[in-house]
């Protein structure tokens, strides 16, 4: 099985263009293929997972990854999938996540020895001349089959700028700039970015020619990312400082039952027979899959040392066997007591489970705390200082949100 067919027995691919061609260089290790991400945050998270993994597998395979950080596309916003406009960055911000990204990325692809490539694409971008670029480039698109594209279908009834309306015609650029200056012939995105995907195609091949050969393939992957990286509480990060290994674990090891065998598929590098050998599992088995899932994937992003702590920590709850000091823990003093007391809505909020007194309150009201396995059922519940003595107690909020409070 080559790379390609492997790809869409892990169910990642979608839609591809000239998919021949397309089996023939993946597989012989011929793309020069780039997927794009752009600074919106200072880290990235499980939906850019996806992509850097697809990332390692096609790397592996002999084909030459460029990261392209969109920090010249970041200052115009992409409207795919969104119901409002993107929130404005300065340039400063954008440097700096761009940055995070960076360390980030460095995790999963080799950038040695010309192995890879990580271009910005503000390099390019921003010296476009406005006049230029609309002669040069302007005339290669159709104005109704942009408001045709689902990345501008839903946002025409709410409003959609003419600074996002634009963002098409940029991300073609950079597919087109790069083929010309950086071998790139091939790109890689999620369902969302179809339209804008197929703009780059079909512009280097207006500005090129017919037999210019840039090819394009749609994947499953980013689109099921967006969805899998998001949770009540919010994103699901790859930086620890914003969600602890413990916390990247717990993620994993509580996705639904139907959702296993796909993430085994689409993010691990287990092989696919071993998988398979999986989906008969249930009960007892099925959760023993979840906790391979969990640590597979901890063990690539935080590294297996990290993620055999956030394994026994996950045991001490799942299985009441275990080591609770790994999960993520906040240190209190004496000065945090009022008459060796401290209330349960202090406690959530210096613990960082609730950013308010009110969103404590109205959680603990919805019935959605627990401490040391019993329900807080009053907001007047308070816990003397020798209760959090030794290894503490353990807060859960909802049913997947863990965390450590203990006397220092």
């Amino acid at each position: 099985m080559g790379i390609y067919e492997e790809l869409v027995a892990r169910g990642l691919i979608a839609q591809v263009t000239n998919e021949d061609e397309i089996r023939e260089m993946v597989n012989n290790g011929k793309a020069t293929f780039y997927i794009g991400f752009d600074c919106t945050a200072d880290s990235l998270h499980v939906g850019h997972f996806m992509a850097l993994c697809l990332m390692k597998r096609l790397q592996m395979a002999g084909n030459k990854p460029i990261a392209l950080i969109g920090d010249g596309t970041t200052l115009i916003g992409d409207p795919s999938g969104r119901s409002d406009m993107r929130q404005m960055l300065t340039e400063e911000t954008i440097r700096h996540n761009a940055e995070c990204f960076k360390r980030q990325m460095e995790k999963f692809i080799d950038f040695s020895d010309n192995k890879a490539m990580m271009l910005y694409n503000s390099e390019w971008l921003k010296p476009l001349n406005y006049i230029e670029l609309l002669r040069e480039v302007g005339a290669c698109f159709s104005v109704n089959n942009m408001l045709r594209a689902e990345c501008y279908k839903q946002r025409m009834e709410k409003g959609l700028s003419f600074l996002e309306f634009n963002y098409m015609i940029m991300q073609s650029y950079d597919f087109y700039y790069m083929f010309q200056h950086y071998g790139c012939n091939m790109q890689f995105g999620g369902n969302d970015q179809w339209s804008n995907m197929l703009g780059g195609t079909e512009l280097i091949r207006r500005k090129l020619g017919k037999d210019a050969h840039a090819m394009t393939i749609t994947l499953l992957l980013n689109s099921e990312g967006k969805k899998m990286g998001k949770t009540a509480s919010g994103a699901v990060w790859l930086d620890p400082n914003k969600t602890s290994p413990f916390e990247f674990f717990q993620y994993w090891r509580n996705v639904d039952d139907a959702d296993v065998l796909k993430c085994f598929r689409m993010l691990t590098f287990l092989p696919l027979e071993e998988i398979e050998k999986m989906d008969s599992w249930e009960g007892a088995q099925l959760n023993e899959a979840k906790e391979i899932l969990a640590y597979e994937l901890t063990a690539l992003v935080h590294g297996k040392e990290e993620a055999e702590k956030a394994r026994d920590a996950s045991r001490a709850l799942f299985a009441g066997a275990g080591n609770v000091q790994n999960m993520p823990t906040t240190e209190l003093s004496q000065a945090d007591f009022a008459d060796g007391q401290l209330g349960i809505i202090p406690l959530l909020v210096k613990c960082g489970l609730c950013a308010s007194n009110g969103e404590a309150r109205r959680l603990i009201q919805q019935g959605g705390i627990t401490v040391a396995d019993n329900k807080v059922d009053s907001i007047d519940a308070v816990f003397p200082a020798d209760a959090f003595a030794g290894e503490g107690l353990v807060i859960r909020k909802g049913k997947k949100v863990f965390h450590r409070a203990v006397l220092a």
